[in-house]
C-alpha cells in the first residue's frame, strides 16, 4: 500500500508505504542483482529496473484512507528505480573503470530524460546509499532513482533560496558558492576541467562533500559529451579518496540535485552531495533530538580540517601507484 499524507505543521507531504516492511535484508547466500538469479539478465553492463518495493507507481494504488481539508490524501504517483552499476558483486563505484562509469553517468542521464517526459512527474531524484551504516538492504553495487510527482521538501528550500538571491543579486546563488569557494581554496578536495569538489563552508557532515559543475547548467540533460567523461572522472577520485581516508568501503549517501522537471529554473544550478555517516574510522555520525527533532546540525569538526584530510589523500589506486 502506497499513499501521500499531508503534515500541516510542516507544511509537506509524507510518503506512506507500508508493503516496503518485507524487503529483503542483506542476504547472504544470495543476491537477486547477480547474474543467474533470474531477477536479471544472466549478461548485463549497467542495468535499470522497477524497484520490487516502490514507494511510488503508475498507476498509483488507491489510498487506504480518505483524506479531507486538514489531513489531505492523494495517491502516490511516480515511479522507483534500481539501478545496476555493475555484475560483479564485490564491486563498487569508485572501483568501476573509467568506460564503464562514463557509461553508467550517460545511463543516469538517459533515463532522467525518460522520466521528465513523463506525465505527472515533477521531480527525478538519483540516489545512492552505500553501505550498512547507511541501512543498505542489498550490498550489491547499486543506486536508486525516484521519481516523485512533487518537489522534494530539502530541493523545494534550495530553490526558495536561489530564487530569491536570483531576484536580489541578479546571478545563480551556486555559482556564488563556487566561486567563494575556489577563491579561498582551504575546501577544495578534487577539480578538474568542468567539476569542483568541496567540502562546504556550512558542511553538516564530517566528510560531506559537494561537486559543483563549473558551467551554469541545470541537469543531467544539459550535460556536455566531454562533461559527462569529466563528472564520471570526479566521481572516481573523490569515492577512491573516501576508500582510501581510512582504508575501507567508505559508506555514504550520494545524492544528484536537479532542476524539477517542469517549469523553469534559471536560478538553479546542478550538483551532487555526498553524506558519509562516519566522524572517524570507528565513530559514526548519528543524528539525534537537536538533528532530527530540531532539525539543527551539530558537526563536531571543522571543513576546513577535514577537506585537508581529503585532498592530501591519494585517488589513485594500488595499481596505478606501484
Amino acid at each position: 500500500m502506497t499513499e501521500l499524507r499531508w503534515n500541516p505543521t510542516l507544511r509537506e507531504w509524507v510518503s506512506t508505504a507500508s508493503h516496503r516492511q518485507n524487503r529483503p535484508l542483506m542476504p547472504q547466500d544470495w543476491c537477486p542483482f547477480c547474474p543467474g538469479s533470474g531477477r536479471v539478465p544472466d549478461n548485463y553492463n549497467v542495468y535499470i529496473f522497477p524497484n520490487d518495493f516502490p514507494a511510488f507507481s503508475i498507476p498509483p494504488e488507491v489510498p487506504s484512507i480518505d483524506g479531507d481539508e486538514f489531513y489531505r490524501v492523494k495517491p502516490s504517483v511516480g515511479k522507483c528505480d534500481v539501478v545496476l552499476y555493475h555484475p560483479d558483486h564485490q564491486t563498487s563505484l569508485p572501483e568501476l573503470p573509467m568506460a564503464h562509469l562514463t557509461h553508467l553517468v550517460r545511463t543516469w542521464r538517459k533515463r532522467f530524460v525518460e522520466l521528465k517526459a513523463t506525465p505527472g512527474i515533477h521531480y527525478v531524484l538519483i540516489f545512492e546509499n552505500k553501505g550498512a551504516a547507511i541501512g543498505v538492504t542489498m550490498p550489491h553495487p547499486h543506486g536508486q532513482i525516484y521519481a516523485f510527482p512533487l518537489i522534494p521538501p530539502l530541493v523545494k528550500k534550495e530553490l526558495d533560496s536561489a530564487r530569491a538571491h536570483y531576484r536580489s543579486y541578479h546571478r545563480c546563488l551556486f555559482c556564488r558558492i563556487l566561486e567563494k569557494e575556489r577563491q579561498d581554496g582551504r575546501r577544495i578536495v578534487a577539480e578538474n576541467r568542468a567539476f569542483t569538489a568541496f567540502v562546504p563552508f556550512y558542511a553538516r557532515w564530517p566528510y560531506e562533500v559537494h561537486i559543483y559543475s563549473r558551467r551554469h547548467l541545470g541537469a543531467l540533460d544539459q550535460l556536455t559529451p566531454s562533461e559527462e567523461k569529466a563528472l564520471a572522472e570526479i566521481l572516481k577520485w573523490l569515492t577512491l579518496k573516501y576508500d582510501h581516508l581510512f582504508q575501507m568501503s567508505f559508506p555514504y549517501m550520494m545524492l544528484m540535485h536537479q532542476a524539477p522537471t517542469r517549469g523553469r529554473y534559471p536560478y538553479y544550478h546542478f550538483h551532487i552531495e555526498f553524506y558519509p555517516p562516519l566522524r572517524s574510522k570507528k565513530k559514526l555520525k548519528y543524528l539525534a533530538s537537536v538533528e532530527t527533532g530540531g532539525g539543527t546540525f551539530l558537526n563536531d569538526s571543522l571543513a576546513e580540517e577535514k577537506a585537508r584530510e581529503l585532498a592530501a589523500t591519494s585517488p589513485r589506486t594500488r595499481r596505478e601507484v606501484a
